[in-house]
């Protein structure tokens, strides 16, 4: 990589307390997707955002297939970023595949984690003989040729889902991050995460665990949040959303603030 680390996954430090917030995002989105969060925290924490390598306001040229093929290299790159601040103790909040970049995160390094607040998490998309994931495995390979056969047609049939609640600058704001991401790399991404399974090393996780669900998101069963608690190895608890859609962060963020501000204090 030419330019470090923090350049090229565009780190950003705001904020003007002393304990360290993490906001890491989700697939198809970037650090932006925090922006309406934001004003809620930065007097009381120094928050630290960066950009997932697959985002789309990431050079692609980063993304080194060969690398990012497992979880485990953008773990890597999580734990480099706070390495190179200097930071020894944060708070983190992760959306969806960064709630199992987090995950993993902790297992590795437990000291450094006070508490994760995973927002539409899941250790498995795919359902399993007694484990309901929500996606069988032949509606993931079909949407996998959908996003192959037309990029912008699948972007724009999947973000309203995505969504799920009727907030139009929601889903125009995700399409656009979306858009953004390359084709080739948000497909390779997508299976990345489709085949994850950390359902074997929940019980690792021995960090404090809040779990925030919505009511209805088209990616995560509510069951999964019951799931998580039950076998993270942790003091786990599940904060429920009585909003819909699988990014309230877009759809919600002034309810999602206060999901947060609770967790956060516990």
């Amino acid at each position: 990589m030419g330019p470090t680390l923090l350049d090229a996954l565009n780190v950003r430090v705001i904020g003007t307390g002393k304990k360290y917030l993490v906001f890491s995002h989700g697939l198809g989105t970037d650090q932006s997707v925090w922006s309406r969060i934001l004003p809620y925290f930065r007097t009381h924490y120094k928050i630290i955002l960066y950009d997932l390598v697959c985002a789309g306001s990431v050079n692609p040229d980063y993304f080194d297939f060969r690398r990012y093929n497992c979880l485990d290299a953008y773990v890597d790159d999580l734990l480099n970023i706070l390495d190179s601040l200097g930071v020894e103790r944060c708070y983190f909040v992760g959306h969806s595949l960064s709630s199992m970049i987090g995950i993993l995160a902790a297992i590795r390094r437990p000291q450094m984690f006070v508490k994760l607040i995973l927002i539409g998490a899941s250790p498995r998309f795919l359902n399993d003989k007694d484990y309901h994931g929500g996606f069988e495995a032949s509606e993931v390979e079909k949407v996998f040729i959908a996003m192959e056969a037309n990029y912008a047609a699948w972007v724009n049939g999947f973000a309203p889902l995505a969504v799920g609640a009727d907030v139009p600058a929601a889903v125009r704001e995700f399409s656009r991050t979306l858009f953004n991401v390359r084709p080739d790399i948000s497909l390779f991404v997508s299976r990345t995460v489709f085949n994850s399974d950390l359902r074997g090393v929940l019980g690792l996780v021995k960090v404090p665990c809040c779990i925030i669900q919505t009511a209805k998101d088209v990616s995560v069963p509510t069951s999964v949040a019951r799931y998580l608690k039950e076998h993270l190895g942790g003091r786990s608890t599940v904060e429920m959303m009585d909003v819909e859609g699988h990014l309230p962060h877009l759809s919600a963020p002034a309810l999602l603030a206060n999901h947060l501000t609770r967790a956060l204090s516990r």
